[in-house]
């Protein structure tokens, strides 16, 4: 959500910087994400102020360049050379003063210096409009008419003052906070400084209208209150500058002054409006009402929906839906340039009816943000009178008609009963009562004092969430201070079963140090993903776990798989031109088992892609391939104890090839390259190796004992083999033909060459394979490491066929 600083600041009047009111608003749990500097000009004529020509005198070197002596208000005169045929002595100016950038309307930016021009000094310049961005007119210097003093920034002179916008990260809990006044009210509590609603006090509506619009409310439940007033000689055309500077300050674009207009009352007080074509209202009635299961309607964004009988709607006399009450308006009702009647629509929708219609027609507007969280239904006739008296200003609008308000059970307010003891033993801190009070009342609840130790208190509708005695003191708290609860000098916890030993947090926090120290970063993403990834169109995967009120359909499900959601970081990076990616992930998968059960995953993701090394003068840049994602997950292995999982090729359902690792027979690792077609279905451009850990197994069976021994005192001894075998014999069988033969001496097996080629024969290749042989009680002879290697052959002979190359 975005609050610009100045439309805030005509509701708190505040000369706090725009950096202090982040800073609280995030202390009160409006966490302010980033701030944005919005200037109505680039530069915003910072460097450039007003000045006074004090002599003008034709340049000795050049005709058409005159040479000028200018009074910019700081005691120093400057030289200034002006090719503008209308400067004169006496004249008020813009001058830019050394070291200002200057962005015009066309052409590159430049920076004013101290500079000669045909021989003379010039210290700054004396602007035309364009050439500060205000216009294109180049016929001349601006000459101004003002009694303001030399020296004025140009931007004051202009009206030019910059903005600040925030961007604040709403929880769904605050919808109090989700417009300009919202945060007002807050702000009010935190500077104890008072806010203003708009003045609507000069609004006037006739007592009777002789055409005037009713409005029969049918489902009382869903729409407890809906008003309306019909505006005629409406003029629909462009917004005033200042509406649409306010529009766009927060990233909306200006549409029409009708529409512009309930934008603007929406993120001012946060009461959504409609505008309907009065003429387009069938029989001059609206009903509130359900909707008839299978109605087509076309709403604004030109699409033909069908109705559910769940959906609330705006209707006409004869049932004909409008608009979907709290979400979207329909394309025959909407205001056009042709309209000059509005009946002007605020209304209170129950959050559950508009979130339902919301979901079931993926629809997500800026109206339906706010209904679906809870709006106010006290601020529905102010903001219907704030617009109004916009409509007269921008529009010309007339109110024609008494103004329509179908209210028949008014929503009442929530009572809670506070303990100031309790308010002490859960904040941790004891505060004074006159401090709650002044939080409380500046929060618009009103106290009704029982006793010295116990307040009942009436809560505003438009604090919707909070309902119990524990949301009264979190405002209480949010409003004195998270940093304002000292912590004691010894704090204690207590807790009724021990610490796992080992920790599995430790144990993750290790690991990912080990891959944070080899390149790797560490991403955590979203546990709800797409369900297009995983199922085909006339193939549903009943192992998925659906999210029943999903906010988007790429969102729809719990992932069965972190694969794809570390897909799409992959993605975003490289379509960043960010290619060489090391990336890891803790993280859970979802999973609906066959008897309806639910069932959760921990899993160590691992993601390699583009250049293992980058490129330097000493030696090429190098992709990254399987063994050095294979490295990387041993080395994992290695640091958790498992040391020598069994390998087997990979079964996976995304991947083309690899290996499985196996540790006590159970899979405890899958690696290799992710298949096309995933990758092309995640729109992924170059290959990217993945692996897949049992994170959950590995904790289980993880034991934190060391087992420390002594260093051989006797060296290692090496010997080669060049073994000839056929295609199908992998190195995996040899090794494990060497363990098996020799387990007391032979310490590890290596291959550091593969090769095949004619010379061998069809269908044959060739091992290099090294042998570590050690013995820690004494030194290896000749004899003893002879009849291990006669051992090692005559087995490989036997076993695989090989033929050994001498």
């Amino acid at each position: 959500m975005k609050i610009s600083l100045d439309w805030l600041r005509t509701l708190i009047p505040t000369d706090k910087s725009a950096a202090e009111i982040g800073a609280l608003l995030t202390g009160s749990g409006l966490e302010v994400e980033g701030i944005e500097e919005l200037e109505s000009v680039p530069g915003g004529l910072r460097g450039v102020v007003l000045g006074e020509v004090l002599t003008c005198e034709k340049h000795p070197d050049a005709d058409k360049l005159s040479l000028t002596t200018v009074d910019v208000g700081d005691g120093t005169p400057r030289q200034i050379v002006c090719g503008a045929p209308n400067v004169a002595a006496g004249q008020k100016v813009v001058v830019a003063l050394e070291g200002a950038m200057l962005y015009p309307s066309q052409g590159e930016p430049f920076k004013i210096k101290k500079s000669k021009i045909r021989g003379a000094a010039s210290e700054g310049m004396i602007c035309a409009e364009d050439e500060i961005g205000l216009g294109t007119s180049h016929a001349g210097i601006m000459v101004l008419d003002t009694p303001l003093a030399n020296g004025t920034p140009a931007a004051d002179y202009f009206g030019l003052g910059s903005d600040s916008v925030f961007e604040i990260g709403l929880t769904p809990n605050r919808a109090d906070a989700a417009s300009h006044y919202g945060v007002a009210r807050e702000l009010r509590a935190l500077l104890q400084q008072p806010c203003h609603l708009p003045d609507v006090s000069k609004f006037q509506a006739p007592a009777t209208g002789a055409s005037n619009i009713s409005v029969t409310i049918e489902d009382e439940q869903a729409s407890p209150r809906y008003s309306g007033l019909l505006l005629e000689n409406v003029q629909v055309g462009p917004s005033p500058e200042w509406l649409q500077r306010r529009l766009r300050s927060i990233d909306l674009s200006p549409i029409n002054n009708v529409v512009d207009v309930t934008n603007f009352v929406l993120h001012e007080l946060g009461q959504p409006l409609h505008a309907f074509d009065a003429d387009q209202i069938t029989g001059g009635q609206i009903r509130v009402k359900r909707a008839a299961a299978g109605d087509k309607f076309v709403t604004l964004d030109g699409t033909e929906r069908t109705l559910k009988a769940d959906d609330l709607v705006i209707a006409d006399a004869n049932g004909a839906p409008m608009a979907l009450a709290g979400v979207f308006g329909g394309k025959t009702s909407g205001v056009s340039n042709a309209t000059t009647r509005v009946f002007l629509e605020s209304a209170y929708f129950a959050p559950a009816a508009v979130r339902r219609t919301s979901q079931t027609h993926q629809l997500k507007t800026d109206a339906s943000f706010r209904f679906e969280r809870g709006t106010d239904p006290n601020m529905v006739p102010v903001a219907l009178q704030r617009a109004a008296l916009l409509l007269q200003e921008v529009a010309g609008a007339s109110i024609t008609a008494p103004v329509v308000d179908e209210y028949p059970v008014p929503v009442q307010p929530t009572t809670v009963r506070l303990r100031l003891a309790r308010v002490e033993r859960l904040v941790g801190q004891y505060i004074e009562p006159t401090q709650i009070r002044q939080i409380l009342t500046d929060l618009d609840i009103v106290i009704s004092e029982v006793s010295a130790e116990e307040w009942n208190l009436t809560v505003p509708p438009h604090k919707v969430d909070v309902t119990r005695e524990a949301d009264v003191i979190e405002e209480i708290l949010r409003i004195y201070g998270y940093n304002n609860v000292a912590l004691r000098p010894f704090n204690s916890a207590s807790f009724l079963a021990k610490f796992p030993n080992p920790d599995p947090e430790v144990v993750r926090q290790n690991t990912a140090r080990l891959l944070s120290g080899q390149g790797f970063s560490e991403i955590i993403t979203n546990s709800l993903t797409n369900s297009q990834y995983f199922e085909k169109e006339s193939e549903p995967n009943e192992a998925l776990v659906h999210v029943l009120n999903y906010n988007s359909a790429e969102l729809n499900v719990m992932r069965p798989s972190v694969l794809h959601s570390g897909l799409e970081v992959v993605r975003y990076n490289l379509n960043r031109r960010q290619r060489d990616l090391k990336l890891y992930e803790f993280g859970k998968t979802y999973h609906r088992q066959a008897d309806g059960q639910y069932q959760e995953k921990n899993k160590l993701a691992i993601y390699l892609t583009g250049n293992a090394t980058a490129e330097t003068w000493q030696h090429k840049a190098e992709k990254t391939t399987f063994h050095d994602l294979a490295s990387v997950v041993q080395q994992v292995l290695s640091a958790l104890g498992y040391a020598a999982p069994v390998p087997q090729p990979v079964q996976h359902p995304y991947m083309a090839g690899g290996l499985t690792l196996l540790v006590q027979n159970q899979p405890v690792a899958q690696l290799g390259a992710v298949s096309p077609g995933v990758l092309k279905r995640l729109d992924v451009s170059q290959p990217v190796w993945y692996a897949e850990l049992d994170w959950e197994w590995l904790m289980r069976k993880y034991k934190a004992t060391l087992v420390a021994r002594e260093l051989p005192k006797f060296p290692e001894v090496r010997r080669d083999l060049s073994l000839v075998v056929d295609r199908t014999v992998t190195f995996d069988q040899l090794r494990q033909i060497a363990q098996r033969t020799e387990k007391k001496l032979l310490q590890s097996v290596n291959v550091f060459d593969v090769y095949e080629g004619e010379n061998l024969g069809a269908d044959k290749k060739s091992y290099s394979v090294s042998f570590a042989l050690q013995d820690p009680t004494q030194t290896l002879t000749e004899q003893a490491i002879d009849a291990v290697m006669q051992r090692l052959i005559g087995q490989f002979e036997k076993q695989a066929g090989a033929v050994i190359r001498r």
